[in-house]
């Protein structure tokens, strides 16, 4: 089982930025798909941003444009680049890895993002 490490969040003011990590306990990139997910108080989670196993991006519409996922298999990280940020991005930002073969999962602990002046 795969195990993910989350760290990069905090507190910012509206425009500003954040870089979120996630550490993958072993190499996976080549066979799993990476994403980013995010939870609001009293909403459900949802999905903001990914990368798969051939390096393609895909990302939320309201992120378009602000944020960056991006990876290094040598480090076994994920990244996501947040740019402009406004109260509306504050959430509980989770890494996510899902396996190309059987789609298993694996969740990592979350890192909180609040964005407010």
């Amino acid at each position: 089982q795969v195990q993910l490490v989350e760290s990069g969040g905090g507190l910012v003011q509206p425009g500003g930025s954040l870089r979120l990590s996630c550490v993958a306990s072993r190499n996976i990139f080549s066979s799993y798909t990476m994403g980013w997910y995010r939870q609001a108080p009293g909403k459900e989670r949802e999905w903001v941003a990914s990368i798969n196993s051939r390096g393609d991006t895909a990302y939320r519409d309201p992120v378009k444009g602000r944020f960056t996922i991006s990876r290094d298999s040598a480090k076994n990280t994920v990244w996501l680049q947040m740019n402009s940020l406004k109260p509306e991005d504050t959430a509980v930002y989770y890494c996510r890895a899902q396996a190309i073969v059987g789609l298993s999962t694996a969740w990592g602990q979350g890192t909180q993002v609040t964005v407010s002046s």
